[in-house]
């Protein structure tokens, strides 16, 4: 016996091809180099810490299984038939959590119910106007995406769903390319969360394409107009109800979404503490560990990986500018002060950039509170990702792509 097939790890280096033992060393770096921007806070740290732990310990968990075949203990999103699944559900300790939380959708559901009881609506309620508004000038790059990624090859259904990383809803991106290209499925959710990870860093930079004089602006959250709990809880059911009739292929997160919206403002404290709390965070360890997971070698060499990669940045892109032109459209238009910013929390990761609008106005004045503005169309953002979303999924059932 080889003295170093005692560690496997290191053994499967000279038994695999030279692109796969380079491409393991650089997805364990890239996940080293996740872990520490996560710890200096730079990154997500809910998603990024354990996406990154679980790339290291895929690619350098390597081993050589039966009859002579590489691979790991820890998930096969392609197991092909039940025997197999079977196998696979009894060897690899994360198996159960893909087969039965992710390969259905049920993670993102999960991490939506979570969002919904942490979200405020107060300000979508008294300010939709210029919630939606905003929100629909950032899907600029969920809906040009789409043309752009059919232009350079994709499918029409590959297509949609590499667009929806443009709404910046890691849920929603996870869902929908389930539902429309399930073949992707793992390089498109990684991406995405991938590059949500980045927005935290990146928006900023963005963001300075407005003037300093406007990102200086001040709003006064104090007018912001009281809004009855009843009428919140009444927008829930009402809302939910319009667009699972409009959207039953995207009722799912609908339901999910606005159950956690419904039971926040119906003030059932233990649902929203347990929603907020152990069902929300326990799904995001477990989304962002078994994504790391997922992300082997094997994807990363994937031909369209790269292709991927270039879309994501051109939807987030592309979305990140719509929401700013809007936020800049829209100050023109008002009678009040109004900081464009809000643009950006326009771009639906909930609460990720609406925290990014409010650490760009207090870099450069520290009086600048807009985060409660920021809300409104933060939150619209989602509900317009999601009526998207529908529209996809829906369309290319309807012409069978």
């Amino acid at each position: 016996m080889d003295f170093l097939e005692f560690f496997q790890g290191i053994y499967t280096f000279f038994q695999v091809e030279p692109s796969i033992a380079f491409g393991r060393l650089f997805l364990v770096a890239l996940g080293l180099f996740f872990i520490y921007l996560a710890y200096k806070k730079v990154l997500e740290a809910l998603i990024m810490l354990p996406l990154g732990i679980g790339m290291i310990a895929v690619n350098a968990g390597l081993m050589m299984m039966e009859a002579g075949q590489v691979g790991t203990l820890f998930v096969n999103p392609m197991a092909g038939n039940l025997e197999e699944l079977m196998y696979y559900l009894q060897i690899d300790f994360l198996q159960p959590i893909y087969t039965f939380m992710f390969s259905n959708g049920l993670i993102a559901c999960l991490v939506f119910m979570g969002i919904g009881a942490i979200t405020d609506i107060d300000i979508l309620l008294a300010r939709p106007g210029m919630s939606f508004f905003l929100a629909t000038f950032a899907e600029l790059g969920t809906i040009v995406t789409l043309p752009i990624a059919m232009a350079m090859g994709l499918l029409p259904n590959e297509a949609a769903s590499i667009a929806l990383v443009g709404g910046a809803d890691g849920p929603m991106v996870l869902y929908g390319s389930l539902m429309m290209a399930r073949d992707l499925f793992v390089p498109i959710t990684v991406v995405a969360y991938v590059y949500l990870g980045v927005c935290y860093a990146g928006f900023p930079f963005l963001a300075r394409i407005i003037p300093k004089r406007m990102r200086q602006t001040e709003m006064d959250w104090r007018t912001i107009p009281k809004v009855p709990a009843g009428a919140k809880f009444a927008f829930c059911i009402v809302t939910f109800t319009l667009l699972s009739f409009l959207f039953p292929v995207a009722a799912p997160l609908f339901a999910s979404f606005f159950l956690g919206l419904a039971i926040k403002e119906a003030g059932i404290t233990r649902y929203v503490e347990f929603l907020s709390g152990p069902l929300l965070y326990g799904s995001t360890l477990f989304l962002g560990f078994t994504l790391g997971a997922l992300l082997g070698v094997d994807i990363i060499l994937n031909s369209k990986v790269l292709l991927l990669l270039a879309l994501g940045v051109i939807a987030l892109l592309l979305s990140g500018l719509g929401g700013i032109a809007g936020g800049l459209i829209f100050r023109k238009i008002s009678k009040e002060p109004f900081n464009p910013l809000l643009g950006i929390a326009a771009v639906s990761c909930i609460p990720t950039t609406a925290k990014v609008a409010q650490k760009c106005a207090m870099a450069v004045n520290k009086k600048a509170m807009i985060l409660p503005f920021a809300m409104g169309p933060c939150v619209a953002g989602v509900i317009t990702t999601a009526i998207i979303t529908g529209i996809y999924i829906s369309g290319f059932k309807f012409i069978g792509g």
